[in-house]
């Protein structure tokens, strides 16, 4: 991320904007079971909202420095991270009850590794199990916010299919004014 981009993403702004807005509107009537994997949680705002709402949650950052503020930080929680690469994680087949990826999908460099980060959350979910996110769409502001970042904007048109490619059953894909989110069953 630009430092522009940080900044936003590690204050109280975007803070607000998750909790009243992202989280609620990817999240709503889904159950996230016992263990939510979240890839990509940045500065970790995303996270600081779903881990009250599961047992445990394992954050996967690719960052490393990200990933060290985030767990010192969240040390003695619920909270779990992870410093690796979620296209391929470590994780066992089925491990998690759910996973969450918020307004993270752009900064994967490619359209295949974004494929790949969904192929991932299907086989570490278990069976049935909901994974869910959510991304802006795609605009000249988006773009100009992202001047000297990886920017690789999802069109939400084809991501139902992609979903599907990817083994996922169920899926929905719903847009607004300025994102969309999509919710989809893990079909291993």
């Amino acid at each position: 991320m630009n430092s522009r981009h940080l900044q936003y993403c590690a204050g109280p702004e975007w803070a607000e904007t998750v909790q009243r807005h992202i989280v609620p509107w990817v999240t709503l009537d889904v159950d996230l079971g016992q263990h939510l994997l979240e890839a990509g949680p940045g500065p970790g705002a995303t996270t600081d909202v779903l881990r009250a709402m599961v047992d445990e949650l394992t954050a996967v950052e690719i960052d490393g420095d990200l990933a060290r503020q985030l767990s010192e930080r969240l040390a003695g929680t619920n909270v779990i991270v992870h410093q690796g690469d979620a296209t391929n994680m470590p994780f066992a087949d089925g491990q998690f009850s759910s996973a969450i990826c918020l307004t993270m999908l752009h900064h994967l460099p490619s359209d295949a590794l974004q494929d790949r980060l969904f192929a991932e959350l299907n086989r570490v979910v278990r069976v049935g199990g909901a994974v869910m996110g959510s991304d802006n769409l795609d605009s000249p502001l988006f773009r100009e916010f992202h001047v000297g970042d990886t920017c690789t904007p999802i069109d939400p048109t084809g991501l139902q299919e992609r979903l599907q490619r990817a083994g996922f059953a169920s899926v929905e894909v719903t847009t607004n004014e300025y994102a969309f989110k999509f919710v989809a069953r893990a079909g291993n």
